[in-house]
């Protein structure tokens, strides 16, 4: 088990107990977040060390790894096929680019990583998972290697690096956010997803709130925590924007682990709710995308 004596964001080691959370998901096991004092940082205390986190994440009903079935796995690849499509007219406007270089760390599935190769896109992918891996690269063509090749990369390479809902997985982010900056081109453009825990769905869940996904997501960040973590990595948090189909498919997971019978309807429904109030305050959106550049 990995445990902290200090906040990664801010260093202050002025961190307590916060909410105690079950994995809904898969292990059923119970684990602790901590908050720091100081800054509002959230994060997974005493969560598995690398080399024991492997079994946490062998699932077929792992939705960014495989192409699921069921209702839930219904729902995250329409999710997914309409996100394509807007993935792709973002990083254009914000690199101001038709094609270029790109680099898609967590790559999953691969279908992200395709949608922009054929777009006319030089792409390659980092992906942990060894299956994931080799289904990605062997459906669409796709070049994938492994995370610990990261280093090898040409320095100032990239125009554009994307992490979808990768960065919270990490051991080391620290490491992450300073390896991006380093494989940036000047001016280039770093699109990183992640839960907002400070987010409308979040508050009213509490431990049941299905982003915090422990043991899985270490790492619980928000508009300010994230801002001051980059900051820290010399990226400049230039926009910030949301993604809107993601309330519907955590409040309908979120319903679920509260033991809710009707869970698909209470979460479409939910979501509904929580999607009306971020129009007045997308800082509480479900799922917000960063905007960083070099």
């Amino acid at each position: 088990m990995v445990h902290y004596d200090k906040c990664a964001v801010c260093n202050s080691g002025d961190i307590v107990h916060y909410l105690r959370c079950r994995d809904h998901f898969l292990s059923h096991e119970d684990f602790e977040l901590y908050r720091c004092a100081s800054c509002g940082f959230i994060f997974t205390q005493d969560h598995p060390d690398e080399g024991n986190s492997g079994k946490y994440y062998e699932s077929d009903e792992y939705a960014s790894h495989n192409d699921n079935k069921g209702t839930s796995g219904i729902l995250y690849r329409i999710s997914r096929k309409i996100m394509l499509r807007k993935k792709l007219s973002l990083i254009r406007k914000v690199t101001g680019l038709n094609s270029g270089t790109l680099l898609d760390i967590g790559s999953g599935s691969g279908h992200f990583l395709s949608g922009m190769k054929n777009a006319g896109w030089d792409t390659l992918g980092i992906e942990i998972n060894d299956k994931a891996r080799s289904r990605s690269a062997a459906k669409f063509g796709l070049e994938i290697i492994k995370p610990e090749m990261t280093s090898s990369l040409e320095q100032e390479s990239f125009d554009c690096i994307t992490l979808w809902h990768v960065l919270e997985h990490f051991q080391d982010p620290d490491s992450y956010i300073r390896e991006i900056r380093r494989l940036l081109k000047p001016g280039g453009i770093c699109i990183a997803a992640m839960p907002n825990c400070q987010s409308y769905d979040a508050i009213h869940y509490g431990p049941y709130w299905a982003a915090y996904d422990v043991p899985r997501h270490l790492w619980h960040f928000n508009r300010d925590t994230f801002e001051r973590f980059s900051l820290k990595a010399g990226l400049n948090l230039i926009e910030l924007r949301t993604l809107p189909l993601d309330v519907f498919y955590i409040s309908m997971l979120s319903e679920k682990y509260r033991g809710t019978k009707t869970h698909f309807i209470s979460g479409i429904l939910k979501g509904i709710l929580f999607s009306f109030l971020t129009l007045f305050n997308k800082y509480k959106s479900s799922s917000l995308i960063y905007l960083l550049r070099k």
